[in-house]
């Protein structure tokens, strides 16, 4: 597992404090890798999660991809187990791939020294499937978990990068 943590400083408790991602394989290039670890951080820097019927957090956040679910174990900050979500991750199918693709568009568009509108177009693509997979994401835990847009954001992009994992 990777583990990802924020300084023990803030003082909210509806928020992931640290993120652990399975890991099964590498990422496919050092771009993806360091999309996944920008999107960690940024996550971890601000977030707000709150799981629904749970105890207040902070929480550590287990992410993993098992037979075609999304599974988000919530935990204490001991690492104790307080609830595990699964989602079919056949909703999101489509927006991964299209993500995967619009990353790889990017990194092939500023390997070759595309202009500087190309690059902007692709980011302007990704920003809207980032925006699309967001929404679904809240409308997929919605009443199980509670979390805003940014987040939501940064959690879709750690989902395709344990999607190009498997």
């Amino acid at each position: 597992m990777s583990d990802l943590a924020v300084p023990e400083a803030r003082t909210d408790t509806q928020r992931i404090a640290r993120i652990e991602l399975a890991e099964t394989a590498p990422l496919q290039s050092p771009y993806a890798e360091a999309d996944r670890q920008q999107a960690a951080t940024d996550l971890l820097a601000g977030n707000a999660f709150s799981p629904v019927g749970l105890p207040s957090g902070p929480y550590v956040l287990h992410l993993a991809v098992r037979e075609g679910r999304l599974v988000l174990d919530i935990r204490d900050l001991a690492d104790a187990p307080l609830h595990a979500h699964l989602l079919a991750l056949g909703p999101f199918r489509r927006l991964i791939k299209d993500y995967q693709m619009v990353v790889d568009s990017h990194e092939q568009a500023v390997t070759e020294g595309a202009s500087e509108a190309r690059i902007q177009a692709i980011d302007m693509g990704r920003r809207g499937l980032h925006n699309e997979a967001a929404e679904l994401l809240q409308e997929r835990l919605n009443g199980r978990v509670e979390l805003d847009f940014e987040t939501a954001r940064r959690l879709f992009t750690l989902v395709c990068a344990l999607h190009q994992r498997i």
